[in-house]
């Protein structure tokens, strides 16, 4: 009998001992990285959690915290949200610059307790002086331009940043990320030589947009972006801005006006139909839809249909185009 109590007595002490090592293979919020389980990972908008999730691989869970086809220029967390961050092990955004709610909602936490990654480390922004009215009709300013993942080499600094914030605070999972971030950037750099190849040849260098995003584009392939309105693309210009741009594409002799898929297209659809051009698609990426991520669409398909749309003008004989002077 006292045989058979003590063989019960081992078996709930070794039966506890494995019931606890098996809790320890969930989640940890420890960014020392010793932890074995998968990470939680929290990203803000969708470049950046196809970045992160292209160097995370099969390391961590990858969550999109705006929902897909939301415009994440005016996007403020809610309470339930903030919650979702704070009891992930990373959280991953691109700029302050373009999540403005991130400073004020993570400036208190403890990094200890949450592994805070920047896209941006070490990326220079563009500055720009250029006001546009808000939806209320106020002004306000964007100090600098937060559209950096539309240029692929930008996008490549942007994931060796993720991979090298992550591979800091998660030591043990090193190894994983720089592989996974090795193959990912192979594949941007394919994108970029598609871009340097066709866009190095260009036979008129500018286009119009509805949205302001392609600057760090532009500026990349030598191309000269022309935007109707500003960096967010729910602002909308003046009569008198819009007569400039009717003026500008007429005498340019102007063929098409790209839009944002994801956002209105009034202001891009009366400045065509006031000069006969056609429209295409010029997507920024700050959203997917649902049915896009459905369909396996992503970061490096939707940049080869931009490519393939801004062909549409880039390969277009005639006379040079002439930047817009907005000095006059």
């Amino acid at each position: 009998m006292k045989k058979k109590f003590g063989f019960m007595l081992v078996t709930l002490f070794v039966g506890g001992v494995l019931a606890a090592c098996g809790n320890n293979t969930g989640n940890d919020s420890n960014t020392s990285g010793e932890g074995e389980g998968k990470l939680s990972i929290i990203t803000t908008f969708y470049p950046i959690y196809d970045f992160t999730q292209n160097v995370v691989g099969d390391e961590g869970d990858v969550e999109l915290l705006i929902p897909s086809g939301t415009e994440p220029h005016d996007f403020e967390p809610s309470a339930k949200q903030i919650a979702q961050i704070q009891e992930a092990d990373a959280f991953v955004y691109h700029d302050e610059n373009m999540e403005t709610w991130v400073p004020d909602t993570v400036g208190g936490w403890e990094e200890e307790d949450l592994s805070i990654v920047k896209g941006t480390e070490d990326i220079q922004l563009m500055p720009t002086d250029k006001d546009h009215e808000d939806e209320d009709g106020g002004e306000h300013s964007h100090e600098y331009d937060p559209h950096t993942w539309v240029d692929p080499k930008l996008a490549i600094k942007e994931v060796e940043a993720i991979r090298d914030q992550l591979s800091q605070d998660y030591p043990d999972k090193e190894a994983a990320f720089e592989e996974n971030a090795e193959n990912y950037i192979g594949e941007l750099e394919d994108l970029d030589q598609k871009y340097e190849s066709s866009l190095s040849d260009a036979k008129q260098n500018s286009f119009v947009t509805q949205h302001a995003a392609f600057a760090y584009l532009a500026n990349e392939y030598d191309l000269n972006q022309v935007a109707i309105s500003g960096l967010s693309p729910d602002e909308e210009p003046s009569p008198e801005r819009l007569a400039e741009l009717k003026d500008y594409v007429e005498e340019n002799d102007i063929h098409y006006i790209y839009f944002e898929e994801n956002a209105s297209d009034k202001i891009a659809s009366t400045l065509a139909d006031e000069v006969g051009v056609e429209l295409e698609v010029l997507n920024p990426l700050e959203s997917l839809t649902d049915q896009q991520m459905d369909n396996d669409e992503d970061y490096i398909s939707v940049m080869q249909d931009n490519l393939n749309a801004l062909e549409k003008t880039t390969d277009t004989e005639g006379e040079e185009v002439q930047p817009e002077d907005l000095d006059e």
